[in-house]
């Protein structure tokens, strides 16, 4: 090697190792504003706090061009954490109580196939997004799996992420609003949400690391959309199901997990023009309302022919989170369990069916 090489390569180092240098300056920076941000938004009962908190703060840093960045590697591995969390949803009870809430259930995938109907073409036609955006931008299934697997299936992660982010905002505050106003109730602490690490039994733990790995793999190679969530989230259903083990991932894996995923998605911002972000929450508002609409459709509606409690309905059907919907659910008195499995049962459904759908259409105008 001559020495000009030599100086080249031995420069290229330095360079390679003062970028690398640099991208973990910037996201410890964005990690601490999703630590600091998630604490606030936690301490202010905000929707999803350890999500949504990090993501708008590094959305506003990434605005005003802070020097952040996402830790877009370790996403693998939050979305297991994710899915493992997912599937602790299905218990034995689940089983047992399903066939007294079959008829509003089977009222909940007809009350999806219709937001899809309505919502979706808002998206295409009002907002003109592309078929892949507008698609899993109108589905009502939950942030993570349509960011996930509306990516890849080539729609825009940033809309997606802003359509979907602006209806859990919208729906908890409106529904929290409607029984704060109407029934006295109000958002209280969620601590009470998820079990501490030191509360849930060592093997508990093996056996949900094994399945997060397992599920990792199986999903891939079974080629499952959005495989790295819905592989582990299977996994971690049939374990709770049989009972092999009773609880969720530990509660501080869970919001580290959350706090990971919100900075990333919010580091996704960088560059965006501040025009873009606001008409797309405008948007994301209107499609909510039409949402919320056909939601206190079908609570009224199975209200009048089967004495359905009108109150319970409305939270299992409302687009919200599973956990913010729970918890509003607690402070009435309702049947938690209703509510979170009708959330669950709309998650599952829409994140399985929604990527099948889209492909058969997609094949099926190909051949058009």
């Amino acid at each position: 090697m001559t020495l000009n090489n030599k100086q080249n390569v031995d420069g290229k180092k330095k360079l390679s190792q003062t970028q690398s240098t640099k991208i973990i300056m910037k996201v410890g920076l964005a990690l601490g504003i999703g630590v600091i941000s998630g604490f606030i938004f936690n301490w202010a009962t905000m929707p999803l706090p350890w999500m949504l908190g990090p993501m708008f703060a590094n959305i506003i840093a990434a605005l005003i061009k802070l020097p952040v960045f996402g830790p877009t590697r370790i996403r693998p591995f939050v979305s297991v954490v994710i899915g493992l969390m997912l599937g602790s949803s299905f218990t034995p009870a689940f089983f047992n109580q399903i066939e007294l809430w079959a008829l509003s259930m089977a009222f909940l995938l007809l009350y999806l196939v219709v937001a899809g109907i309505v919502v979706v073409p808002f998206y295409r036609l009002v907002a003109g997004f592309d078929m892949p955006t507008a698609y899993f931008s109108g589905m009502p299934g939950g942030l993570m799996e349509m960011m996930i697997v509306g990516k890849d299936m080539g729609g825009d992660e940033k809309s997606i992420i802003l359509a979907h982010t602006s209806r859990i905002v919208v729906v908890v505050a409106l529904v929290a609003i409607w029984f704060r106003w109407v029934q006295g109730v109000d958002l209280s602490d969620r601590s009470q949400f998820g079990t501490p690490f030191s509360q849930i039994p060592f093997y508990e733990l093996i056996v949900l690391t094994f399945a997060g790995v397992a599920g990792f793999f199986v999903g891939r190679f079974l080629r499952l959309p959005a495989s790295m969530l819905l592989g582990p989230m299977l996994i971690s259903a049939a374990l709770h199901s049989f009972s092999v083990v009773h609880n969720p991932p530990p509660q501080e894996l869970v919001i580290i997990a959350q706090i990971f995923l919100g900075t990333i998605i919010g580091c996704r911002f960088v560059g965006t023009d501040p025009k873009t972000i606001i008409r797309a929450i405008r948007l994301g508002a209107g499609a909510t309302l039409l949402l919320l609409g056909i939601t206190f459709s079908f609570a009224f509606l199975l209200y009048s022919l089967f004495r359905q409690s009108l109150e319970q309905v409305v939270l299992a059907y409302s687009p919200g989170g599973l956990a913010e919907m729970s918890l509003v659910a607690m402070a009435m008195n309702a049947d938690i369990a209703y509510v979170a499995s009708h959330h669950l049962i709309r998650i599952t459904f829409v994140m399985m069916m929604a990527p099948l759908v889209f492909r058969f259409f997609s094949v099926v105008k190909g051949k058009l």
